[in-house]
């Protein structure tokens, strides 16, 4: 009975377009990914179990966080023990961590790659969710900016330490993600719009300058940036062309995965570009292959599930009464916004690659399973909600 309960007020608007989008995944996954396999040696269907075991893995992971109570979650010695043990793990990893595709970022387990990185952005929704949500009925503590370091200042130097060892791994897309979701955190808390939006403004004009003299200005030519791996993929996002038989190589053959797809695509399994000519086709770079292989129409029903469940869930955010529920779902929005903001982007220049997965479409596990914890944590607070929705019409019923 229990669980018939469970399963009727469940979140459908949200399991439907994440079942959905999971099971384009492993398609896409297998398409992408078994030409590529088989010329190494390996079978052509190895990428598509691990993607299935990632899949049933999340799914129980969303499962389990589904169940936690939220008070074990908000333990203030939990956040803070959790966040110790990232700062150790970083370091430990910027010392001894094996380096792949450039960023030590990763541990090995029996063939099994785990990015802690991933990780690092549901211990800030967590983390802030928790630190926000204390502070609401203390009005002061959001009237500047300056009152809001004051109240917070170890959260804040928490925060700086993790961000800066992620981006030394070097981590950029992981770096700017989890950067981002706290900011906007912060901003859904209270402080002050007109100043954050200054702030916000300025950031993302210092940003841009420095991507521009990196690429084109003075700083081009500093020598110990040259053999930096995070500088050599700016430089391949301002002359992909120029580079295409070397660091460029990736961005170019995106493009023209692209626009061999058209509107209707080839195809799938048609793809040209996976079979050699596009590095990762089965993680950074999957919409690339998907472009090709489903075309403009394919892509667009992407977006669309995608945006759909991020509507969804800041519409739960601002239904709740909650402060920290609220904040757990404007985080959650806002790692999907962000994430699929940073892949797509690289995908078609208009960001430097960064080496971010799609949302539960990319390859790969440490992705999956953190976005399912994000999304056991909406559903969760989306099902309290129904439920005390019913338990209020039920009053009034009787009166």
């Amino acid at each position: 009975m229990k669980l018939k309960r469970i399963t009727k007020d469940l979140d459908y608007f949200l399991l439907v377009p994440y079942a959905i989008l999971c099971v384009i995944g492993i398609i896409m996954v297998f398409s992408a990914s078994s030409n590529i396999e088989m010329q190494n040696g390996g079978t052509a269907i190895s990428y598509l179990i691990k993607q299935l075991m990632y899949v049933v893995v999340g799914l129980l992971m969303l499962a389990g966080i589904f169940r936690i109570n939220q008070k074990q979650l908000r333990n203030a010695m939990f956040i803070s023990a959790t966040g110790v043990f990232f700062i150790i793990l970083f370091v430990y990893l910027m010392v001894f961590g094996k380096s792949i595709n450039g960023s030590a970022g990763w541990l090995n387990f029996g063939g099994f790659g785990v990015q802690p990185a991933e990780f690092v952005k549901l211990y800030f929704i967590l983390l802030y969710a928790r630190v926000l949500s204390r502070d609401e009925k203390k009005m002061e503590v959001f009237t500047s900016w300056k009152s809001f370091l004051k109240a917070h200042i170890k959260t804040m130097i928490t925060t700086i330490i993790i961000l800066v060892l992620i981006l030394f791994l070097p981590d950029l897309g992981g770096t700017l993600i989890n950067f981002t979701i706290v900011i906007v955190m912060i901003l859904a808390s209270g402080v002050s719009y007109k100043r954050s939006f200054r702030i916000l403004a300025g950031s993302l004009a210092l940003a841009y300058l420095l991507l521009y003299l990196l690429a084109f200005g003075p700083l081009k030519s500093l020598g110990f940036l040259k053999h930096s791996y995070m500088f050599q993929r700016v430089v391949a996002f301002a002359n992909p062309f120029v580079h295409a038989n070397g660091i460029g190589q990736q961005l170019v053959n995106s493009y023209y995965a692209i626009s061999n797809g058209g509107i209707f695509g080839k195809g799938i399994g048609n793809s040209i570009q996976k079979t050699g000519y596009l590095p990762e086709p089965n993680t950074d770079f999957i919409m690339a292959i998907i472009s090709e292989e489903l075309g403009l129409i394919g892509v667009l029903i992407i977006m669309g599930l995608l945006c759909f469940m991020i509507l969804r869930i800041i519409t739960i955010g601002v239904r709740s009464n909650d402060g920290y529920s609220s904040l757990i779902c404007y985080g959650t929005a806002t790692y999907l916004v962000v994430q699929t903001y940073f892949n797509v982007g690289g995908v078609t220049g208009i960001l430097p690659i960064t080496g971010v997965t799609f949302p539960f479409i990319s390859y790969g596990g440490s992705s999956m399973i953190t976005l399912c914890l994000c999304l056991g944590l909406v559903l969760k607070i989306s099902y309290k909600q129904k439920i005390a929705r019913r338990e209020q019409q039920a009053v009034k019923g009787d009166y």
